[in-house]
């Protein structure tokens, strides 16, 4: 069925939002604030960081200050210093130079509403006021936010420059909560100079063994000398049986005999005439394994390096992490988060949007590159619509791309690559017990999401997975978001996907892609999947163009209801394996070199995998849920105008979107991406994307 839907009033508002207030007391800014005695430097204007006028006293900070920006007063932060500052604390804002390349040392950075210096690495310490409607329904103008900024969505930082900041933990801090950057209500805007494309397949020809150097596509805006890059192994990861577990008796891990291979860029020259769409890419050494590059099986090349970086300082040492709260604003684009991520430690992840809810529909990560992590990359925790677009993860313990808890709706993850997601432990007091956190490239446990051209390899459990198991201590029946702004209890084992289109996994140790199926070897023991729960056949599980490829287990599926459509298996010892059929369809199935193409078919909710009649009957997929469409971007152009940015995900055709009462013009396949020109009705905060609290489309 074609749809017609529509964005609506763009910002319907801004709108009340109270985040509760922790136990943990703030630290008052006065001369004695300090644990140890030491005062807070407080912001006396706006103005440089480095000018003693724009500081209470004429005192710049320095090594060890405790820092407070105050309310109105706008720091332009315009050092590259090594000197460690303890701890900023923003009620206004501190936005970096855009004209220099600048770096601050810090254990901990919060973007707060607070007339108070705080050392609270995790928690926030106020209620977060957005905003409030007139009695006749209008907006108000939004309230003045604290923030972070390095560059902006329409100036972004320069490619010349890069900005850095590096989070140390400072003797006396909380370990299990700093370092931390930790925006709470206010606004985090962070962006780096854009790549065209942060990663890339192999155009042309295979790149040898003892060459130290590849052919990549020509042109490749924003890659330059001096960027490190992965080469995504293609070589099979033997996991299973005689190598599965190393002689000590742990299991083993791609982490023990990696393929995928880490170079700098020396030279990059075009090759052949002038107008060639190749070049050569000079390596820092030789490769020591071949990367496959022609065909239709071929390796990634990714860039990790970005010129807006987020490091811990000791990698060593005591990581740092950074979150969004509920009710906060901004998003990220085009930076690096390098050597972060607490180790076994719930909540404390490279980049986490904790119980955001829909407070920040339009918040975006795209183009990011987080790699060296200890948990994790992305995590995404009882959060809807968010963007997740373009992002490299490489090395992580856990799951990469992550969904917490089994209530995240409506989020939108396209073309993003995972590269050795690693197994790790369960974390202390997760939410959701059953996650043994094996080492997932992409992993959820509710579908009503997007997975649309991303790429899984060398991970060291599964490519992509689905995973809810329903046992004493935990119930699957969830409160969820509906479109139309309410919640509603849902079994999430019963929730399609709003599209799952365009993924390929591949080199993968055990499962390439895996719903709801059996996890860590627990094959048939009790509580260990769905147990034949899923999906209706009017709103199945729908996988289209799927691509798996030099992997051992391609499909295993515990759910019932499934329409394959295009699903190509190369090169793997099992395609479908212990699959529940019921209701199962498949269009253009293919398997090449496949030792086992099916392996032991079995019934939905049957233990003796008995089947009857009703295992047989066709689906009849229904096109009447509505589809998810997100703002991505407002730029205001002119009086009363503004540029509208947007996306939209649906499992069907999409005939139209509409923002106020105009047609968007679609430059992506299926409105994937569009852009429109339109009058705005109310205030805007120009700082970010508005956030519209529902879905005004139509749809038929």
């Amino acid at each position: 069925m074609m749809k017609n839907c529509s964005a609506g009033a763009i910002a319907r508002g801004l709108t009340i939002l109270t985040v509760l207030a922790t136990t943990t007391p703030p630290l008052l800014a006065h001369a004695d604030a300090g644990r140890d005695g030491a005062p807070v430097i407080q912001s006396a204007r706006s103005g440089a960081w480095s000018s003693p006028e724009s500081w209470v006293g004429g005192r710049v900070p320095g090594e060890g200050a405790r820092v407070l920006i105050r309310r109105g007063h706008r720091l332009v932060y315009d050092r590259d210093s090594a000197e460690v500052i303890r701890a900023v604390q923003i009620a206004g804002t501190l936005t970096f130079a855009t004209d220099r390349t600048t770096r601050l040392d810090v254990g901990l950075i919060r973007i707060e509403d607070l007339d108070d210096f705080c050392e609270d690495g995790f928690d926030c310490q106020n209620g977060v006021l957005l905003g409030a409607e007139k009695p006749d329904g209008r907006l108000t103008a939004p309230v003045v936010r604290p923030a972070l900024e390095i560059g902006s969505p329409e100036a972004p930082l320069a490619a010349e420059f890069t900005a850095t900041i590096r989070l140390h933990y400072i003797e006396g801090m909380d370990q299990k909560t700093c370092p931390a950057i930790v925006c709470c209500g206010g606004r985090m805007d962070l962006h780096g100079a854009p790549l065209e494309r942060t990663w890339v397949k192999l155009p042309y020809q295979s790149a040898k063994v003892g060459e130290a150097r590849i052919v990549m596509p020509h042109p490749l805006p924003g890659w330059k000398v001096g960027d490190r890059i992965i080469l995504t192994g293609t070589t099979r990861q033997f996991g299973y049986i005689g190598t599965r577990r190393a002689k000590s008796g742990e299991d083993n891990s791609v982490a023990d005999n990696p393929a995928t291979e880490e170079r700098t860029i020396t030279h990059m020259r075009p090759w052949g005439s002038f107008d060639s769409r190749l070049q050569i890419v000079s390596l820092d050494k030789p490769l020591q394994f071949d990367h496959l590059g022609s065909g239709e099986y071929r390796a990634e090349v990714a860039n990790l390096s970005r010129n807006v970086i987020v490091e811990s300082a000791d990698p060593a040492g005591v990581r740092g992490h950074t979150m969004y709260h509920a009710g906060s604003q901004g998003g990220i684009s085009y930076a690096e988060f390098r050597h972060l991520g607490k180790r076994d430690t719930l909540g404390k992840y490279p980049i986490h949007y904790h119980l955001v809810g829909d407070t920040m529909r339009g918040s975006s990560l795209i183009g990011l590159s987080v790699w060296d992590s200890h948990n994790r990359w992305i995590t995404v925790h009882g959060t809807q619509y968010l963007v997740v677009k373009d992002c490299v993860g490489y090395k992580g313990v856990g799951h990469g791309y992550f969904l917490e808890d089994g209530t995240e709706v409506y989020n939108i993850f396209d073309r993003n690559l995972a590269v050795q997601a690693l197994g790790g432990k369960p974390l202390p007091e997760q939410v959701l017990p059953y996650d043994l956190n094996l080492g997932s490239g992409f992993w959820w446990a509710n579908s009503l999401n997007t997975f649309t051209r991303n790429v899984a390899a060398e991970c060291d459990e599964d490519g992509f997975r689905f995973e809810v198991v329903e046992r004493e201590d935990f119930n699957p029946r969830l409160p969820i978001l509906q479109k139309d702004g309410t919640t509603k209890t849902v079994d999430v084992r019963t929730l399609p996907f709003v599209r799952f289109d365009g993924n390929e996994a591949h080199c993968q140790r055990l499962f390439a892609i895996n719903l709801g199926g059996f996890a860590g070897g627990k094959f048939a023991a009790r509580d260990s999947d769905v147990e034949g729960v899923g999906p209706d056949y009017q709103h199945p599980f729908v996988l289209r163009n799927t691509k798996i490829w030099n992997s051992h287990w391609a499909f295993h599926c515990g759910t019932p209801c499934v329409r394959i459509e295009d699903f190509d298996v190369h090169d793997c010892a099992y395609g479908l394996w212990r699959c529940v059929m019921h209701r199962h369809e498949h269009q253009r199935l293919t398997f090449s070199q496949v030792n086992t193409p099916v392996f032991f078919p079995r019934a939905a909710g049957d233990a003796n995998y008995d089947y009857s009649i009703e295992d047989y009957f066709d689906l009849e997929p229904k096109d009447d849920l509505p589809p998810v469409t997100v703002i991505a971007h407002i730029e205001p152009v002119s009086s009363g105008m503004v540029r509208v940015r947007g996306v939209t995900s649906d499992n069907y055709d999409v005939k139209q979107v509409v923002v106020n009462d105009r047609p968007v013009r679609a430059t992506g396949e299926n409105y994937g991406e569009w852009r429109s020109t339109s009058r705005f009705r109310v205030p805007v905060d120009c700082g970010s994307p508005p956030t519209p609290r529902t879905d005004k489309g139509t749809w038929s």
